[in-house]
């Protein structure tokens, strides 16, 4: 009976270090939206400290990397592993950026929010 409880033990283990493996590579989930002449991003990145988050922007790709420093201690006795340990994602902005300045990103309560400038295009024409 035990090596039974202990097979299942380890296989529940292996789904959830495949499943962290999984959502390492789809996440971070971001929302994007037009704010006047910025384009903001709403990307969570919940259980990171924000010194370990590093972002960088070259052109129009936003590279996201995060990584969490893991305790041996807390691993010793992990059952199911599944909220990502690392980060490391590029996303293409779809919209042209305008050359600047870059205010500072905010974290709090798990969410960094980023705004970039943006080019505006046309103009708005008055009706008299």
């Amino acid at each position: 009976m035990g090596l039974v409880k202990s097979m299942a033990k380890e296989m529940i283990k292996e789904i959830g270090n495949k499943s962290r493996e999984f959502y390492e590579f789809v996440l971070p989930p971001v929302d994007m939206y037009l704010d006047n002449d910025k384009l903001i991003l709403l990307i969570d990145l919940p259980g990171f400290a924000k010194k370990d988050i590093k972002l960088s922007l070259d052109g129009d790709i936003l590279s996201i990397q995060a990584c969490k420093e893991i305790s041996d201690e807390k691993n010793h006795n992990m059952i199911c592993n599944q909220r990502p340990n690392i980060i490391d994602k590029k996303i293409k902005l779809p919209i042209d950026l305008r050359e600047g300045e870059v205010s500072p990103a905010k974290y709090e309560h798990g969410v960094l929010t980023i705004a970039i400038p943006v080019k505006k295009h046309g103009k708005d024409i008055s009706i008299e």
